[in-house]
């Protein structure tokens, strides 16, 4: 078992916290001197998928990197998986902990939750970072139901799957390396960069049949931010995009859809989870672009 004060311990200045809000706890590891920077992971990972880019973030920044409701050590709860109510989660955290304003920055299903964040929080948004995955929208109504012949893709046949309820935490429940391996291979520029150890660590945060339940949670919400992001305006924040050549297009073409001060780098040699596939780049354009924010 790995506990996330094992996983503290190679991290140094970092501290495990726990807080409460909107109803759940929320847990979350602290580090660093500076404006405020959360940081939000995504699917199928947890906080410590940052932990490559966290000592280079937390010497300008007062980083505070979040598991989501229905991930790693926060609580797991039957519904508020909507990524306008778990931007709420982070609301509150910010306002407990005494924070005005923040840079805010989330990959994958994180990226959801940063966005809705911006868009229903302006005032305490200072810049927006979102890593190779947009807010689902109406088009993920286009996503094909079969794989299209002739393209060089992941078919992301889990977008569907992790939308059954019950049968998924069925056949997975201490099963779920299966899953991941498969996936990290697929999805990974350099199967390496992901090693024995962060595999184990995510196996272990969603073996669970809770954990399995509350994860596609997430993905069961979908239809409900489809519906939300409809009602947003434009969100005005400064925003940056890091994406994937495979993400770049669609990451960008969201951008430019949704915000209105927005820019999109792709990160090189990395697939989706470019944290782990090329943490210097990623950090290197991070605090360029958060510099000077308050």
């Amino acid at each position: 078992m790995y506990s996330d004060a094992e996983l503290i311990g190679r991290l140094a200045g970092f501290t495990n916290n726990y807080i409460d809000v909107n109803g759940i706890k929320l847990h979350y590891v602290r580090g660093g001197k500076g404006p405020a920077l959360i940081l939000i992971p995504g699917w199928p990972e947890t906080w410590w998928a940052y932990h490559k880019v966290l000592p280079q973030l937390s010497a300008k920044y007062d980083v505070i990197a979040v598991d989501l409701r229905g991930m790693g050590s926060s609580d797991k709860p039957a519904d508020g998986f909507d990524k306008k109510n778990m931007a709420k989660d982070i609301f509150e955290l910010t306002q407990q902990l005494g924070i005005s304003s923040v840079n805010i920055c989330g990959h994958d299903i994180g990226a959801h939750v940063a966005f809705s964040f911006a868009a229903n929080y302006p005032a305490a948004t200072n810049k927006l970072i979102m890593l190779d995955t947009p807010h689902p929208d109406q088009n993920m109504y286009k996503l094909p139901m079969l794989p299209i012949l002739g393209l060089n893709y992941t078919y992301p046949w889990w977008l569907a799957f992790n939308q059954v309820k019950q049968l998924p935490e069925a056949l997975l429940a201490g099963k779920m390396e299966i899953v991941l391996n498969w996936l990290f291979d697929q999805m990974l520029h350099d199967k390496t960069s992901l090693d024995d150890f962060d595999r184990a660590v995510y196996a272990q945060a969603y073996n669970e049949t809770e954990s399995l339940r509350a994860s596609n949670g997430w993905y069961q919400a979908f239809t409900q931010d489809i519906q939300d992001i409809a009602t947003y305006t434009k969100i005005k924040v400064p925003t940056m995009g890091l994406a994937s050549a495979q993400s770049m297009e669609m990451l960008a073409g969201f951008l430019k859809g949704y915000a209105e001060n927005a820019e999109t780098f792709e990160i090189p040699n990395s697939g989706h989870f470019l944290l782990s596939e090329n943490p210097e780049a990623v950090s290197e354009k991070m605090l360029a672009f958060l510099k000077d924010s308050n």
